[in-house]
């Protein structure tokens, strides 16, 4: 296996790789306050407890992917 093909694989771990996660995660928050404000304006009370289950889910993925950011410290994979 070649040096940057287990770079690559480590960025997952890394301090960019999981900002990069926590990036796209927030961004699921875009489509997640669409489909409230849809189903506030539809006074649809399923669609409603979905989003907010949903947003939930972006919630807690968010703060485990700063859990991690914290657990890795300065020991990130990419700069050593």
């Amino acid at each position: 296996m070649s040096k940057a093909l287990s770079k690559a694989k480590g960025f997952k771990k890394s301090k960019s790789g999981t900002y990069l996660s926590m990036a796209t995660t927030a961004f699921g928050a875009i489509g997640v306050a669409k489909q409230i404000k849809k189903a506030r304006a539809e006074s649809d009370t399923l669609r409603l407890i979905d989003a907010v289950v949903t947003a939930a889910g972006v919630v807690t993925g968010l703060a485990i992917l700063y859990r991690e950011l914290k657990r890795l410290g300065d020991d990130d994979v990419l700069l050593g």
